[in-house]
């Protein structure tokens, strides 16, 4: 089952929450990254957004061999870690970090997604379980194994009145964890991403509005958008949406900010009226 944060804020608990996705075009420079990021956090703050998201490697987009390690840092030492937990806290917001390339063993990274609080503790952390390692075409090769551990634990974490279940990007691909994570008490499933803008095109809406509709949970997915510095492409297309399936709100191609007020009541509507997670069944294939 997935981990939990039991951490509540019963002050700020509502029905409501407003929240915002972050869309970036991350480069090869983590202080620029955190610069571009910083500023598109406080525009979500400023718009009222309680919770802000951030896309999957937030402070570093860089597929040059060895160039993950080479400019990442132990936990304790990360740079945008540190600049966005100040920021966290400087705002009064909760900021999801989408994910940072966080130095490991063995000359991996793990590509950790962190939950920030409006105190600038770190409330959860999440690692990436699914490694992105596919062949979409002779010239368009992905290897996360080469770069970055895997995860290993699912986690479920409080919000002011919502829990949230945290993922990150080719994680979206694979139900089974979205639905535990809606078991264990999920209303809010982030999905923070780079996708890639060939599979993005074809895939990436159909499979986030499948996750709301089959675990009646609000989906919130800040993306990478355009042509990084390194060379690939990303698709962009941020979107947040409803327990039902509903497009609430969505990014194009540059970067920006969307926003929306969820109302967390949506989802045990939306449960109620297609209770999918109560009919499970154990079974064997023939």
């Amino acid at each position: 089952m997935p981990k939990s944060d039991h951490r509540t804020e019963t002050a700020d608990a509502r029905p409501t929450l407003a929240v915002a996705c972050v869309q970036m075009c991350s480069g090869v420079d983590v202080a620029d990254n955190i610069r571009a990021a910083s500023a598109l956090i406080r525009e979500a703050a400023s718009g009222g957004a309680r919770l802000v998201a951030t896309p999957e490697m937030t402070s570093l987009m860089d597929h040059a061999p060895g160039a993950i390690y080479a400019k990442s840092r132990p936990e304790a030492d990360d740079p945008a870690l540190a600049a966005f937990r100040a920021l966290a806290a400087e705002l009064g917001v909760w900021l999801l970090i989408g994910s940072l390339p966080i130095r490991a063993d063995g000359g991996l990274c793990a590509n950790r997604s962190y939950l920030i609080g409006p105190d600038g503790a770190i409330a959860a952390r999440y690692d990436k379980i699914h490694r992105f390692d596919v062949q979409l075409s002779a010239d368009n090769v992905h290897r996360e194994s080469r770069d970055f551990t895997a995860g290993e634990e699912a986690v479920v974490a409080a919000l002011p009145g919502a829990r949230l279940g945290m993922t990150v990007c080719y994680d979206v691909r694979f139900p089974h964890l979205h639905r535990d994570l809606a078991r264990a008490g999920a209303d809010i499933l982030a999905v923070p991403a780079a996708f890639n803008s060939v599979s993005g095109a074809a895939h990436w809406h159909v499979l986030l509005r499948a996750r709301a509709i089959e675990t009646g949970c609000f989906v919130i997915a800040p993306a990478q958008c355009g042509t990084h510095e390194d060379g690939r492409k990303t698709f962009g297309h941020s979107l947040i949406i409803s327990p039902w399936g509903e497009i609430l709100s969505e990014a194009g191609d540059a970067p920006g900010v969307i926003h929306a007020r969820l109302d967390l009541d949506d989802v045990a509507s939306a449960r109620a009226r297609i209770p999918a997670l109560q009919h499970d069944r154990a079974y064997q294939p023939a």
